[in-house]
């Protein structure tokens, strides 16, 4: 990454709200699994452990997060985030396990639905 670059992304991360912080970090997610999707048949399951790794990272921080008690959230939101994060984390171990294409895209589809509603988007 270019000095340009890597100073616009740490303006933009200083300037940018939690929220729309979890929004980027969901797209990034689904951006790795996407590509992991569009490119399956060339290279295999190169690149899904790394993938679903970072998608596990991100959601078992989620779900802590969703788990304290002195999260702002109430109580059906913080449930509501840990029993998507649990279908996330379970998904992402069988799929680490028994690597397949097909239920990456409901993965894919979870992040990028969180992040819209995360920034508000439709």
């Amino acid at each position: 990454m270019s000095s340009a670059a890597q100073a616009y992304a740490r303006t933009a991360q200083r300037t940018a709200s939690p929220r729309e912080i979890e929004a980027q970090a969901l797209l990034k997610a689904a951006r790795q699994l996407q590509d992991v999707v569009t490119n399956w048949n060339e290279r295999g399951a190169i690149g899904l452990n790394e993938a679903l790794m970072f998608n596990r990272k991100l959601w078992s921080i989620f779900v802590s997060d969703a788990l304290r008690d002195d999260n702002p959230q109430s109580l059906e939101i913080r449930q509501n985030i840990a029993n998507i994060g649990v279908f996330v984390l379970s998904q992402s171990a069988a799929l680490q396990m028994t690597p397949q294409v097909e239920p990456l895209n409901a993965l894919i589809e979870i992040n990028r639905n969180i992040a819209a509603g995360l920034s508000g988007r439709p």
